[in-house]
C-alpha cells in the first residue's frame, strides 16, 4: 500500500513537470506536444496506482472484547468457597456470598482476625477459624493474578471440618478393628490356657502343663510385642533435619536393598534429576521410608519373574520435590487404597500391617505427604511429595 502512494505522489509530481513545460514551451509545437505526451503517461501511471488503492481490503476495526458473561456473576455469587479480594494496601474485600456469611454475626467470633488470616501470601495451607460453633479448620488458597496492571491475590476459603471429622472416625474405627482382632488373637488362647492350668496342676499333668505354660509365655511375648510396635507408629522420634543430597541418599538405599532383590532374580534402579537435588531432611528417616517401601515392594512381587523396583526424584509443579517408588508387582487390589496405610492391617500371611503405617508417619513428621497412585502398565507407586 506504502508502494503505491509513492506511485501516485510521482505521477503527480510529473504531471505539475509536464503542465509547466508545457506552459513554457507554448512557442514550440513540438515541445508542447512532447509535454502534452508525458503528462498523459503519468495520468495514466497515477491512475492505475490509484486504482490499486481503491481495491486493496481495508483493515478491519479492532474485535472489542468479549462481553462478560450475564450468568458469571451469578455463578461467583453463589460459588461454595468462600473468596476474597486483595490488594495491597487495602482490606481485604469479599466478592460472592460465602465470603460475607463467613465474616456475618453469628459466624465469625473475630471478623478482623478471620480478615487477618485471609491476607495470606500465595499458597496453600490448613489453617483453623475461631468460629462461634468453635474451632474450625480449613483450606485456604492464596494466587497472585495481575488484572489491568494492578497486582491481585485472590484468596479462596473452604471449610473443612466436617469432611475431616468423618475420615477421622473412619480411620478410629478400622484401627480399633484391626486392634481388638490382634488383641483377641494372643489374649484368647491366654484366657483359655489360665482357665486350665489349675486342673492340670491338680491332676499331675506335667507335661501338658509345661507345654500351657510355654503357649502363655509365648502368646505374652507376641502381645507385648505388638504393644511396642504400636508404640513405635503412635509416637514417632522427632526428625533432626539437614539439608540432604538426594543423590547419595538414594545410592545408598540402593546398595542396602539390591542384595534381597537380585536374590530374587530382580533388579534395583535410582534416578534424580538433576543430579544436585537436595532437601532438607533427616537423612535416617527418610532412608528408613525408602528402605519399608522397598521392602514392602519386594514382598509384593514374591514369585513373579524379573521384579523390578525405580526410585526417582524430580522437581514437580510449584518446584516442589517429588520422590517416586515404583514396582512391577500386582499393585493394590482394588477397594484397599484407602486402607493400606492404616496400622496393623495387611493382606499378607504372616505381616505386620506396619510397614506403609511407619512410612506415613515418618514422611509426614518430614513435611511431606505420602499417596498411592496407580501405574501405567500394572504394579504399585508411591509419591512421597515435599
Amino acid at each position: 500500500m506504502a508502494f503505491e502512494r509513492a506511485r501516485v505522489a510521482a505521477a503527480a509530481l510529473a504531471l505539475a513537470g509536464c503542465a509547466a513545460g508545457a506552459v513554457a514551451t507554448l512557442d514550440s509545437p513540438r515541445l508542447l506536444v512532447a509535454c502534452v505526451l508525458a503528462g498523459l503517461i503519468a495520468a495514466a501511471f497515477g491512475w492505475a496506482a490509484l486504482s490499486r488503492l481503491a481495491h486493496q481490503p481495508k483493515p478491519l476495526p479492532p474485535e472489542p472484547p468479549p462481553a462478560p458473561h450475564p450468568d458469571l456473576d451469578a455463578a461467583l455469587e453463589h460459588a461454595p468457597l468462600a473468596l476474597w479480594r486483595l490488594v495491597a494496601g487495602s482490606p481485604p474485600l469479599a466478592l460472592n456470598a460465602a465470603a460475607r456469611r463467613l465474616i456475618a454475626p453469628g459466624r465469625a467470633v473475630e471478623p478482623a482476625a478471620l480478615l487477618a488470616l485471609v491476607d495470606a501470601e500465595p499458597g496453600r495451607r490448613v489453617v483453623t477459624l475461631p468460629t462461634e460453633h468453635g474451632q474450625e479448620r480449613a483450606v485456604l488458597a492464596v494466587s497472585a493474578l495481575t488484572v489491568q496492571g494492578q497486582a491481585w491475590r485472590l484468596a479462596a476459603l473452604a471449610p473443612i471440618e466436617s469432611e475431616l471429622e468423618t475420615e477421622t472416625l473412619v480411620a478410629w474405627r478400622q484401627l480399633v478393628q484391626v486392634l481388638t482382632h490382634e488383641i483377641m488373637n494372643s489374649l484368647t488362647p491366654i484366657a483359655s490356657l489360665a482357665a486350665s492350668a489349675p486342673a492340670l496342676l491338680a491332676a499331675g499333668e506335667r507335661e501338658e502343663l509345661d507345654a500351657a505354660l510355654a503357649t502363655l509365655a509365648r502368646r505374652a511375648a507376641h502381645l507385648q510385642g505388638f504393644v511396642e510396635r504400636y508404640r513405635s507408629v503412635s509416637q514417632p522420634p522427632a526428625p533432626t533435619l539437614a539439608d540432604v543430597p538426594l543423590l547419595p541418599l538414594l545410592q545408598a538405599v540402593q546398595r542396602l536393598v539390591a542384595p534381597a532383590w537380585a536374590e530374587a532374580g530382580g533388579t534395583v534402579e535410582i534416578a534424580v534429576e538433576p543430579a544436585s537435588l537436595a532437601l532438607r531432611t533427616d537423612a535416617a528417616q527418610l532412608e528408613q521410608v525408602l528402605i519399608n517401601l522397598a521392602q514392602n515392594a519386594l514382598q509384593a512381587c514374591a514369585g513373579r519373574p524379573a521384579p523390578a523396583l525405580v526410585v526417582e526424584a524430580r522437581l514437580s509443579r510449584g518446584a516442589r520435590l517429588r520422590l517416586t517408588v515404583s514396582d512391577n508387582g500386582p499393585g493394590v487390589a482394588p477397594g484397599l487404597e484407602g486402607r493400606i496405610f492404616t496400622p496393623f492391617f495387611t493382606t499378607r500371611e504372616g505381616g505386620s500391617g506396619l510397614g506403609l503405617a511407619v512410612v506415613r508417619q515418618l514422611v509426614h513428621g518430614l513435611g511431606g505427604t505420602v499417596r498411592h497412585a496407580k501405574r501405567p502398565g500394572g504394579g504399585a507407586r508411591f509419591v512421597l511429595t515435599f
